[in-house]
């Protein structure tokens, strides 16, 4: 057997690839090849042609050939088989070089095959199979496609993979990857499905109540989903989800203390459970078999969800509240190569937390609309709130929208300036929330169910909101016949405290009763309106303010009645009530009655739009109750007064001055009951407006009361325009002599009047 030796394994690789055409046994390799192995039949050839070499340059060469050549004759050289030189195989130019041919190059590259590796040498090439590849003939070289047998290598079955015991081996063509076992996910920073996976149980995310909320009902929620976090195996996964929904239907079936929650603490607690929802059921769904799964609660409480690999197209996940269309890629998670999970959690029972949410409008849009400036917005839950959550958690700007369609509860009759929206559940930097439709517009409606369509996902639901229309026209006339009756009330007090010949116990309470009106409507011009929506102390304040002033002006209004039963039914009986008691009444009743409201309720003081009486819990009787009281009072009062004026007309031989005075006073303080009576019925409908014209009559009958006292009590009134008269011929510089000596005496009786009666000075 031919051996060549020590380290003759070393040149194998050149040798192999040596061509048979150059061999000088050429045309005895069939014959040979039957005596001699391949590999000894190769290295005979190199050896002869190395002796034909020496044989060559042993004859005259003139030109020097360099490495990787021999000499042709004596002016040329050619490259050995393998390389090449710049001038192709034969070369004349003692400069040239001999270099390796690539092989496996281009431009015509080698065919090893499929799975197949070509690999370059000095002179030659080979092929082996690719990584992941064996040969099925056990050759581990070859030279083409033909010699190729190469099959794949199932790494995971043979144990040649490195997986983690945390994960699980499948095998690929020509490879591997480590999945990771149902219920457990990637450790942080790693990726699934690689061959580097690293993989830990799914654990029960970390859950606690919302700071600074104090309710025992939140408290005993939060102390079941703890029990429920340490408990959990993703094996039960399917149950602990249907525990957590069950357990929220019972935190907001029984409320409890949750209710007396301030409606700020409510929106925190709201956005709390959404935004934790989302998140818990997100990452036990990662522990589910692959599917779909629906489950509903006894509360009609609905969860649906979807759980499979990244599909191509769209994926619907519906229930009996809601349906949800979206492409999968908006689905999956960016940088996560697991299944994907798709859900929605559909509840009724969160109604209870999201009354009173305020609504963020797009105001240019519905100034555009409603050709009007829109205030703000009263709305109406009429749907399910649908909580999403998917894989993908960026979700503030999709690449494609999602369609949904909600199945309405209620079937509401659209009046003016009323919309059915699409809504969705914002969170502030504060924790707090609001509803909001910037990215979400609605579609249609039809069958039941209104179809909207949403740029980034949230928690939805339909909403009937009211808008709350500026009218300018309205808002000019209040403010203007506000200003109007300011000036005349001051008027009044300015005239009840400089003409002498009035002051008497019904100018006292003339007096206090502009006074009142005038504090109220100042503060009602300054203050009534509650820009931003929120609650605050100063909308609180103006609340009490104008809670006061309302209810002391309609006390000395009925302390007005009171004088008047004395000056009528009991004429010759007496005076009247003193200043002092007078004003113990008139501001002690109602600071009373307001002190016990502020006590018992402070949080009925101010609305999201006006800084008034909250109509909740029927607070608004604090003032409508005693202005009613007081109202029928002033109304008997003055029943018997009219009955006992008929009855002293009657008699005979009546006074017949003293009855026309008192028939007087009684008419102006019928009027004046009438008229502020019938401005606050008319009152109530502006913090509630339900009819353009009725809002209309409050403002005129509001701008009216200064002007209608000014006109009742100064104008009206002989000794009133007495003075203004003597006033005006001062201010113009007359002389008032004249004037004088003509009303000296009609001035000197009145004055014996006032001293005699003082009660009856002011008719």
């Amino acid at each position: 057997m031919l051996s060549l030796g020590p380290g003759s394994d070393s040149f194998l690789p050149f040798l192999l690839p040596y061509p048979s055409a150059h061999c000088p046994l050429l045309g005895l390799p069939g014959l040979l090849g039957s005596v001699l192995p391949p590999t000894a039949f190769s290295v005979l050839c190199f050896l002869l042609t190395l002796s034909e070499v020496g044989s060559q340059n042993s004859k005259a060469c003139a030109l020097p050939c360099p490495p990787n050549s021999s000499c042709v004759n004596g002016t040329a050289c050619r490259c050995a088989p393998g390389f090449i030189s710049f001038s192709g195989e034969i070369f004349t130019d003692p400069l040239e070089s001999c270099d390796d041919i690539n092989e496996c190059g281009p431009p015509s590259p080698v065919d090893c095959g499929s799975s197949a590796d070509c690999q370059n040498t000095e002179g030659g090439y080979y092929c082996t199979c690719s990584p992941g590849y064996e040969p099925v003939s056990g050759a581990m070289i070859f030279r083409n496609e033909s010699e190729n047998t190469c099959r794949d290598v199932d790494e995971c079955s043979s144990g040649q993979h490195q997986c983690h015991n945390s994960t699980v081996c499948f095998n690929t063509v020509g490879s591997y990857t480590c999945h990771c076992r149902e219920g457990w996910e990637p450790k942080h920073g790693l990726k699934n499905k690689q061959k580097d996976t690293i993989c830990k149980e799914i654990s029960f995310p970390a859950w606690t109540a919302p700071p600074g909320i104090k309710s025992r009902s939140l408290s005993a929620f939060f102390e079941r989903v703890q029990k429920m976090s340490r408990d959990f195996k993703p094996a039960m996964a399917k149950k602990s989800m249907q525990d957590l929904v069950g357990s929220v239907d019972d935190l907001l079936k029984n409320s409890g203390d949750l209710e007396s929650l301030d409606q700020s603490s409510k929106h925190v607690t709201v956005t709390h459970l959404l935004s934790g929802l989302e998140q818990i059921l997100r990452t036990l769904a990662k522990a589910m078999p692959k599917g779909s799964f629906t489950y509903r609660s006894l509360d009609n409480t609905e969860l649906s969800l979807v759980v499979q690999e990244q599909g191509k197209g769209n994926v619907t996940v519906g229930q009996s509240h809601a349906r949800m269309l979206l492409d999968w890629a908006v689905a999956a998670a960016a940088e996560e190569s697991g299944p994907t999970v798709v859900g929605i959690l559909s509840s009724q029972n969160m109604k209870k937390l999201l009354a009173n949410a305020s609504l963020k409008l797009d105001s240019e849009k519905l100034k555009e609309t409603y050709k009007s400036p829109v205030r703000g917005a009263k709305v109406t839950l009429l749907s399910a709130v649908s909580s999403v959550f998917l894989s993908n958690t960026n979700t503030e700007k999709l690449d494609s929208n999602v369609s949904f369609a909600f199945a309405l509860h209620e079937q509401p009759e659209l009046k003016p300036r009323q919309e059915l929206i699409c809504a969705f559940w914002k969170k502030d930097s504060n924790g707090n929330g609001s509803w909001a439709t910037t990215g979400c517009w609605k579609m249609g409606r039809g069958n039941g169910s209104i179809t909207c369509q949403c740029s980034h996902l949230s928690s939805f639901a339909i909403l009937m909101a009211h808008y709350d229309v500026e009218d300018p026209k309205l808002a000019l006339i209040t403010k203007v016949g506000l200003a109007l009756s300011l000036a005349c009330l001051l008027l009044c007090i300015l005239t009840f405290l400089l003409v002498r010949p009035i002051q008497g116990s019904r100018t006292t309470v003339h007096l206090h009763l502009c006074i009142c009106l005038f504090v109220g409507s100042a503060i009602f011009l300054a203050g009534i309106e509650n820009e931003g929506g929120e609650v605050g102390t100063r909308c609180r304040l103006v609340a009490v303010l104008l809670h006061y002033c309302f209810l002391a002006a309609f006390c000395w209004m009925s302390l007005e009645g009171v004088e008047l039963y004395f000056l009528v039914v009991r004429v010759f009986q007496g005076q009247g009530l003193r200043k002092l008691w007078l004003c113990l009444i008139g501001y002690g009743v109602p600071l009373i009655i307001v002190g016990i409201s502020a006590g018992a309720y402070s949080k009925g003081y101010g609305r999201e739009k006006f800084c008034w009486l909250n109509f909740e819990g029927g607070f608004l009787w604090s003032f409508v109750g005693p202005v009613t009281f007081i109202v029928l009072g002033n109304a008997i009062i003055f029943v018997i007064t009219v009955w006992k004026l008929t009855q002293k007309f009657s008699e005979i031989n009546p006074d017949i001055k003293k009855l026309k005075k008192a028939r007087v006073l009684t008419i102006t303080a019928i009027a004046q009951l009438f008229v502020l009576g019938c401005t606050w019925v008319f009152g109530l409908l502006l913090f509630d407006p339900e009819s353009w014209v009725l809002s209309y009559i409050f403002s005129i009958l509001n701008c009216l009361q200064g002007f209608f006292l000014f006109v009742l009590y100064c104008l009206l009134n002989k000794k009133v325009r007495e003075e203004y008269r003597k006033w005006a011929c001062m201010v113009a510089g007359n002389k008032y002599s004249e004037f004088a000596t003509t009303t000296s005496g009609s001035g000197s009786s009145h004055n014996q009047t006032q001293a005699l009666r003082p009660s009856e000075s002011g008719m």
